[in-house]
Formats: structure tokens, C-alpha cells, sequence
């Protein structure tokens, strides 16, 4: 039996060796070869000091064996650090996702409700399809409105492109989607967590496309605008904003308008002004 273990970028071969047992740095096999005077072996079993391994004395631990090992870390704290780092992601994403947390069940006909009415206004020539034609068109829109400066323009685009990919899978002519792969796909999306957390990445790009004033806040004025890159009516941008401005102040933040748009993917609350973010919803 052959086992090949990695240190400082090479490999170890060990030759005739029944069992391994790592434990952080060090490694103690039971082996069938004869014990070398460098070695201190008990009942077959010796150990191995990966921390005390030299270029010096790599040869004399066994015989016939080429040592260049790297160390891998399997201590216990490394191993807490990554579980509490991962803790401290999810917890991070946990105000208003918590019920999106539903893979293997049905998701609410009220979320693919939701999910339809997105994909209607994805699909501008109303085919019944969206490619990525369609989201270049809607990059091109916001960027037109002439708030974004260049850099942002191209990082808008860059993340809307990323959005696809990630989303709805390759850039091509042929990738066209239909409402039902988009819930699909969407679904798939909001139960990958590392999906999900960049699900609202393009929103603040469209929040400085519309703040006009570069004031930090969106009136109802600057509202009619993103609504009308979606090809919505003003009027309809009024009673949307009239619903989602839920402190009445006349105007959202950044933060607020990231957090409804993020939400309205996220929720399957009916009872959340996030639900009208994109405008009313179609009937079904």
C-alpha cells in the first residue's frame, strides 16, 4: 500500500504503510518496515513531527523515501474559525430572507407571482422570452438618463453581465428564457447562498442612474424615472412610491431602496410593501 501526503508544494510516497492517523502537524503510522535509528517507534506505531521535518534529516526517517512535504492545517480552531465565519455570513443576510430558506418544497404561488411579473418586464418586445439582449437594452436605458459617470456605467454593465451568467446561464443568442425557467432559475438561485447574496448587486447602480441631484435620496420625481426605463407609466411610479415609501417622508436612501428591491425577490410575505418595488403585480 502506497500513500502520498503533500508539504511545502511536493509530495511524500510512504511504501508499505497500513494506517495514518493525522492529528494538526503530526502524523503517526503503523507501518511493516523496519524502524531506522532516527525513527522512535512503539508497537509499530511511529510518529512523525511534520513541524521538526528539515531538509537535513528528511532522508534518514525511512528509507527509499523522497521527502517534500506540505503541511495542510486540520487543527480544531482552524476548523471553529470557518464555522464561525460562515455563521457570520449567514447572519449577516438573516433580516429579511428567512423565509426564502425552502429548498426541496413548493416555493408560494404569491413569490412565482412575483417572479412572472420581474420576467414581464425583462421581456421588452414581449415575446415571452428574455435573453441578454434585453438586460443590455435596460443597462443602456439607465445609463442614458446621463447620472452615471463612465466608470460606474461600466461597472454597471459589468455586473449585470455577471447577474446573467449567474442567474441564467451562458451569453448566447440561443439562451433564451422562458417564464417557467426563470423560476427556475431563480429558485435555484435564492437556495444557493453565495448566489443569493448577489442577487441585488445591480440595484444601487440603478439608484445612482435615477437620483438625478446626486442628493443620496430618490423623490418621487426621480422614482417615475426608474420606472420609466422599465417602460411603466408615471402615474403607475406614483402609487408604487406612495406604497413602498412606508415612513412617508417623500424620498428613499439608498439603503431603503436596495433593501425593498432585495426583499421583493426574497420574501414570500404577501403582506410586504416590497411587493409592488417593480410595480403592480400581474394577476397571475
Amino acid at each position: 500500500m502506497a500513500f502520498k501526503l503533500l508539504r511545502f508544494g511536493s509530495r511524500i510516497s510512504l511504501d508499505r504503510i497500513s494506517t495514518i492517523n493525522i492529528s494538526s502537524a503530526h502524523i503517526t503510522f503503523k507501518r511493516s518496515l523496519p524502524t531506522t535509528s532516527s525513527m522512535q517507534c512503539s508497537g509499530g506505531s511511529c510518529p512523525l513531527d511534520l513541524t521538526k521535518l528539515s531538509s537535513g534529516n528528511k532522508s534518514n526517517l525511512i528509507p527509499s523515501a523522497q521527502f517534500s512535504i506540505t503541511k495542510r492545517n486540520y487543527s480544531k480552531r482552524a476548523a471553529s474559525e470557518r464555522e464561525q465565519n460562515q455563521k457570520d455570513e449567514s447572519d449577516s443576510d438573516s433580516e429579511s430572507d428567512s423565509d426564502t430558506e425552502r429548498k426541496g418544497l413548493e416555493r408560494s404561488d404569491f413569490w412565482r407571482r412575483k417572479m412572472r411579473t420581474f420576467h414581464g418586464l425583462l421581456d421588452l418586445n414581449k415575446d415571452g422570452v428574455i435573453s441578454y439582449d434585453d438586460y443590455q437594452i435596460l443597462v443602456k436605458r439607465f445609463s442614458d438618463l446621463g447620472h452615471l459617470n463612465e466608470e460606474q456605467a461600466e461597472e454597471f454593465a459589468s455586473v449585470v453581465r455577471l447577474t446573467w451568467e449567474e442567474q441564467l446561464g451562458e451569453i448566447s443568442p440561443y439562451n433564451l428564457v422562458t417564464v417557467e425557467q426563470y423560476l427556475a432559475d431563480m429558485d435555484h438561485v435564492l437556495n444557493d447562498k453565495q448566489l443569493k447574496k448577489r442577487v441585488h448587486n445591480f440595484l444601487p447602480y440603478i439608484f445612482k442612474a435615477v437620483d438625478k441631484d446626486k442628493s443620496g435620496f430618490i423623490s418621487v420625481n426621480e422614482f417615475k424615472l426608474f420606472f420609466k426605463c422599465l417602460g411603466l407609466t408615471e402615474e403607475t411610479a406614483a402609487i408604487s412610491f406612495a406604497i413602498i415609501d412606508k415612513n412617508g417622508d417623500g424620498k428613499l436612501s439608498t439603503k431603503e431602496f436596495v433593501k425593498l428591491g432585495k426583499d421583493f425577490f426574497f420574501s414570500d410575505d404577501e403582506r410586504r410593501v416590497s411587493k409592488m418595488f417593480w410595480g403592480p403585480l400581474i394577476d397571475h
